[in-house]
């Protein structure tokens, strides 16, 4: 009984843990429009989080490549694309990495923090300073 209870235990703070963690599936929404746009997959390396577009929901973009992207992303396909490199823990939140607009081909810093018990994720990218950008929240999809 007492290692069940030890067990059980150990599970709830393993969850717990991974619900203050950004690492997992986030649905992404065009900050504009509302609209789902497809899935982001964060996911750890080396002590840093990365993103990477999973799923596109529009069949005519997710067919596309990084036309316009000026690194080794250039020509990639959009999904299977690192968006998001380098960002560390910092207080409450991730930051210190960068992040990339597809569209435009804008490398922009970026900070991101987990919101609404860690169902959301808001990530911002910015020029120069975090006021100079603009933020999406993204929602937790597992």
């Amino acid at each position: 009984m007492r290692v069940l209870i030890i067990l059980l235990a150990l599970t709830g703070a393993a969850s717990a843990q991974g619900a203050a963690s950004p690492v997992g599936l986030w649905r992404t929404v065009d900050d504009k429009t509302g609209r789902e746009n497809g899935a982001v997959r964060v996911f750890e390396s080396n002590g840093a989080l990365y993103g990477r577009i999973e799923r596109i929901n529009d069949p005519a973009r997710a067919a596309l490549s990084c036309t316009k992207c000026n690194d080794d992303r250039k020509g990639k396909p959009l999904v299977g694309l690192d968006i998001m490199r380098g960002l560390k823990r910092d207080g409450d939140g991730w930051s210190g990495g960068t992040i990339l607009d597809p569209e435009t081909g804008g490398i922009y810093k970026s900070n991101l923090h987990l919101a609404d018990g860690g169902q959301k994720l808001v990530v911002r990218g910015y020029i120069g300073v975090s006021l100079l950008g603009r933020s999406q929240t993204w929602i937790r999809s597992q």
